[in-house]
């Protein structure tokens, strides 16, 4: 059976009509896999999964709703595209618009994007621009440039990002077929949290799944505005996808949290390295750092006594982890060098 993307595979659920020229890298329809190491690990008697969102085209979740985005812009005749970006935003609306032939313009904080997402934006001929400053002030100027030029926002304050983005819930609950009892998500500029809300709420009440799950975001602790109810000026934290001091979705996403009777709470660095870590040894899962605050935040929860033995839990990873090689590079140890004697590299290795 062919597949052609998120628009078409959940085109009456999306703001889109036969006017809208689809543009899409057929992104979605990512695997949702069992985390068998993890259910041990926690000695869980429910079945835990992993939606691995780093299987996008660009390599994270942001392709769900930059295919609605871009597909809107240029069908309302928008010739340029703009956003603010810690990198994964900028890799996708760069290859999107790319793919649209349309002009990206792409505005990050200096010295605080992963090297990967950087190169994704320079190498898809996005204009790129380092700000002296942080992401929330690189979002200030992205406001005010659409405010005084022809430009199309496409930050997840789009509405049509969150539209997008909220198919991964949809996905979810046809490969289970019915919602999780509880969802453990990574929360930074908060859209994401958002719109799988949305999703599953509409799956609900469209009678598709009988149920909806909690969900509960984690923010890194050096940048939790959300849990700590105060602007962050200077958010501090490996996890640079997550490294937003003042979330554009913030209401919205304590709204979802406290709708579906979850929570959002914060994780150190130290205990994402520890998730990150775990899910490459054990599962076999490269996601870049700010994904494995969804697992780490499970552990945590775990730790807490707040999950019930026999849950069906999914953890959302939201990127891969080629975005951020330098900090894989920095958990290992660098590789022996050796002469090419086979029967001492065999020694070497214990055979």
């Amino acid at each position: 059976m062919s597949y052609y993307g998120v628009i078409e595979r959940y085109r009456k659920y999306l703001p889109v009509n036969d006017k809208t020229p689809v543009i899409t890298l057929l992104e979605g329809n990512t695997p949702l896999l069992r985390a068998y190491s993890l259910e041990k690990k926690l000695s869980h008697k429910g079945e835990i999964y992993l939606k691995y969102e780093g299987l996008n085209p660009t390599g994270s979740f942001k392709d769900r709703g930059m295919t609605v985005a871009i597909s809107k812009a240029v069908e309302e005749g928008k010739r340029a595209v703009i956003c603010a970006s810690t990198g994964n935003t900028s890799a996708s609306a760069s290859a999107y618009a790319t793919r649209a032939g349309i002009l990206c313009i792409v505005i990050i904080p200096s010295n605080a994007i992963a090297l990967g997402k950087l190169a994704q934006s320079m190498i898809h001929g996005a204009k790129v621009i380092a700000l002296k400053g942080n992401f929330d002030e690189a979002l200030n100027i992205v406001l005010e440039a659409t405010e005084k030029y022809p430009l199309q926002l496409v930050n997840s304050l789009n509405p049509y990002r969150l539209q997008g983005q909220k198919t991964a819930a949809f996905e979810i609950c046809d490969t289970l077929s019915r919602a999780p009892d509880r969802q453990f998500i990574p929360v930074g500029n908060a859209g994401n949290i958002t719109a799988y809300w949305i999703g599953y709420k509409e799956y609900f009440e469209k009678d598709v799944v009988k149920n909806k799950p909690r969900l509960c975001g984690y923010q890194a602790s050096g940048s939790a505005p959300i849990v700590l109810k105060r602007k962050i000026d200077k958010p501090e934290t490996i996890a640079t996808a997550i490294r937003i001091g003042n979330p554009a979705s913030w209401d919205k996403a304590v709204a979802a949290a406290k709708e579906s009777d979850g929570y959002i709470d914060m994780v150190t660095d130290d205990e994402i390295l520890e998730a990150y870590k775990f899910l490459a040894m054990n599962e076999g899962i490269f996601c870049e750092p700010a994904s494995a605050a969804s697992v780490a935040g499970l552990l945590k929860a775990h730790r807490e006594k707040k999950i019930k033995d026999n849950e069906l839990i999914v953890c959302i990873l939201t990127g891969h982890g080629l975005k951020d090689p330098n900090l894989a590079v920095k958990q290992v140890s660098k590789p022996p060098e050796m002469e090419c004697d086979i029967k001492e590299i065999m020694r070497y290795l214990g055979f």
